[in-house]
């Protein structure tokens, strides 16, 4: 059984092949495997993809030809549940999923940059992977005036994706600036790199719809496991 918060498994799919449209593992005008054996690799029932095939055909990045098959259509600018997020495989792409952590409201610490208009913030601790593998861990500082509480159970696998249907908030930009770091302390041993260990770290802060700094997060990543990929278009 899918966990609490997850996407649904059609959206997962629909995702991952976003995903690697954009990294180019998929390539424009590629004709994919047939609907029962491309379920069959997946580990889905035939339905299931032909749900996350129509999404896909929807986006604009699969024309399905009767009688011939179905075939990548790459465009810019597909909408995303990812299209924040910067990490992917060194081969490219792969599914992005998180595990919480912790959620915790407390003042804010003396060493993150000015945001928002309440002394707190929701501190969200979560363990990210690609296509399964923990690929990095992330602490997320959401100023506390947009909710009340906020619970590790209620949280989607997307979080801008809460935010837009439980909060109200869109995030329009973001700026991430890159550096190293260590690996922090509360960082679990399923991550791999252990704490006090070198490793890239990505200081973001976004904007919501009226351009205040609504969050600011910390994520480092395993550089074996994961690449920091910007595409310029």
């Amino acid at each position: 059984m899918p966990r609490t918060g997850s996407l649904p498994i059609y959206q997962q799919i629909s995702e991952l092949i976003v995903r690697d449209v954009a990294s180019g593992r998929l390539a424009d005008g590629m004709k994919l495997a047939p609907e029962r054996e491309m379920a069959a690799e997946l580990g889905i029932a035939v339905g299931t993809l032909r749900k996350a095939l129509a999404d896909l055909e929807e986006k604009g990045i699969l024309e399905r030809v009767q009688g011939s098959g179905n075939y990548i259509r790459a465009k810019a600018d597909v909408d995303s549940l990812y299209a924040f997020f910067r990490l992917e495989r060194p081969e490219g792409g792969g599914l992005p999923t998180a595990e919480v952590l912790s959620v915790t409201r407390m003042e804010k610490p003396a060493d993150l940059p000015a945001f928002g208009t309440s002394p707190e913030a929701h501190r969200i601790r979560r363990l990210r992977r690609l296509s399964g593998e923990p690929a990095a861990v992330e602490e997320i500082w959401l100023d506390a005036s947009y909710a009340t509480r906020i619970t590790a159970e209620e949280l989607s696998e997307s979080l801008y994706l809460y935010y837009r249907r439980t909060l109200g908030l869109w995030v329009q930009r973001a700026e991430d600036r890159i550096g190293l770091g260590e690996v922090p302390d509360w960082a679990p041993a399923a991550f791999g790199p252990r704490p006090g260990a070198a490793a890239p770290v990505i200081e973001r802060q976004s904007r919501a719809q009226d351009g205040r700094v609504a969050e600011v997060s910390r994520s480092w990543f395993d550089w074996e496991k994961a690449r920091y990929v910007a595409r310029l278009k």
